[in-house]
């Protein structure tokens, strides 16, 4: 599910897209292009789709020899801009170290060229108002459970940037969990890799504190099971890397818990 550009739209002219006289009407570029988008490609679509409007409406000329791919329902890298500019948005004004994480993630993902189209892609997200729900629907309906736990965790990773985890960035990714299909219990063991206290150990392993051994090994192996980085291998080594630092999170948690009640 990794991004792909796809086919890519003519060169841009002075007055517009080539070949395309709608896309070359002032102020009108935007709203055909999303209109397109949100018939073709669903709420996805339509938030790229304006974006590719504003562009032609504000004469940027062109991007990587091209301008913007269009998407497919399911794109990971598409969806994950979407979320990345909701959790962005929980707290203003955009801050400078958010906007560093998502260039760094973006450069080691796709490369530098491709990276600067996403970010002004992003820019463009981050300036509309879309239907958070329904986008999140798409991305359901096209996304894998492991892939869409893969999310939850990118958008903590996200939100902690500048070393802290707002509670209104907390309550969007919450939000957008529950749109996602994330049960509570997944969205809590994701939070507490990144919000430690007295009882994230469990939390992590989704288990109450005063479960006994046999409880602790069963939960450790059906977690080690669900997050295991194979699951979500597909995605691209860079997401791969995310996941095993999240497998890592899942053994450290059931060693602490050994240590804590002696278990040899």
């Amino acid at each position: 599910m990794a991004l792909a550009l796809g086919k890519r739209l003519g060169p841009v002219s002075q007055t517009g897209y080539k070949g395309d006289k709608a896309a070359r009407m002032p102020g009108w570029g935007k709203w055909l292009w999303s209109g397109l988008g949100w018939a073709v490609y669903g709420p996805i679509g339509g938030i790229l789709g304006f974006a590719l409007g504003a562009l032609s409406d504000q004469e940027r000329g062109t991007l990587g020899g091209g301008g913007y791919a269009h998407t497919r329902a399911g794109d990971f890298g598409v969806s994950l801009l979407v979320l990345l500019a909701a959790v962005m948005r929980a707290v203003e004004p955009v801050r400078k170290s958010e906007l560093t994480y998502v260039k760094q993630f973006l450069v080691q993902s796709f490369g530098t060229d491709h990276a600067q189209e996403r970010m002004l892609l992003l820019k463009d997200i981050l300036q509309q108002s879309y239907p958070l729900r329904d986008v999140c629907r798409q991305i359901r309906r096209n996304m894998d459970h492991p892939s869409r736990l893969q999310l939850l965790h990118l958008l903590f990773g996200l939100a902690g940037a500048d070393g802290r985890i707002d509670p209104a960035e907390s309550h969007v990714i919450g939000e957008i969990g529950g749109y996602l299909g994330i049960s509570r219990a997944d969205y809590q063991s994701i939070k507490d890799m990144f919000i430690r206290d007295a009882t994230s150990a469990y939390q992590i392993l989704e288990i109450d504190s005063q479960a006994d051994e046999t409880a602790v090994k069963k939960a450790y192996r059906q977690m080690a099971n669900k997050y295991h980085p194979d699951k979500v291998s597909h995605l691209g080594k860079e997401f791969l890397a995310v996941a095993e630092e999240k497998f890592k999170a899942i053994s450290d948690a059931y060693q602490q818990i050994r240590q804590e009640r002696g278990w040899a």
